[in-house]
């Protein structure tokens, strides 16, 4: 197995795609149930290298296998904040490339001046959780009902991690 992690490029874009998809496809870790459009993500995806937002992908073998993300909170206020959004298709996981992905794109958010990552985790997804633990980010709250898919709810807890301040 050959893993380079690497920011997302426009060479990754149908790939990355296809990845959301997949993971969107299972019904259990997204708000996505499948991947927006072609032209709808190619267009997400332009925004964030043209606006150097921080984004990385894990490629095995060549192939994108998943994606790590923190994109920028809307407000002036909440400029200091991104929001974390990751994926890995399942031939993918167990294997310690969420950990990985989630260093990177940590480390370069920090970078680019944020000083706080949320996330929100499903209830019913406590390996994503423990990660997200291990990695230093804490509980801050439980929301009861705030995913329903195919007619049926599922909890999520929100979670944040501290980084440096200005």
């Amino acid at each position: 197995m050959n893993l380079i992690i690497e920011p997302v490029a426009p060479k990754h874009f149908d790939g990355l795609r296809r990845a959301l998809d997949t993971v969107a496809r299972e019904k259990r870790y997204l708000a996505f149930t499948e991947a927006p459009s072609e032209k709808d993500c190619r267009a997400f995806y332009c925004a964030i290298v043209d606006n150097g937002w921080c984004q990385v992908v894990a490629l095995l073998d060549g192939a994108v296998a998943g994606w790590c993300d923190v994109l920028p909170t809307h407000g002036q206020a909440r400029a200091h904040i991104g929001t974390l959004g990751i994926g890995l298709v399942p031939s993918a996981r167990r294997q310690g490339i969420g950990a990985k992905l989630m260093k990177a794109a940590i480390e370069a958010a920090w970078k680019t001046g944020i000083t706080r990552i949320e996330l929100s985790v499903r209830a019913d997804n406590p390996t994503a959780k423990a990660l997200y633990e291990r990695m230093g980010f804490v509980t801050e709250g439980h929301h009861p009902r705030s995913f329903r898919v195919d007619g049926v709810y599922a909890d999520s807890y929100s979670m944040a991690l501290l980084g440096p301040q200005d």
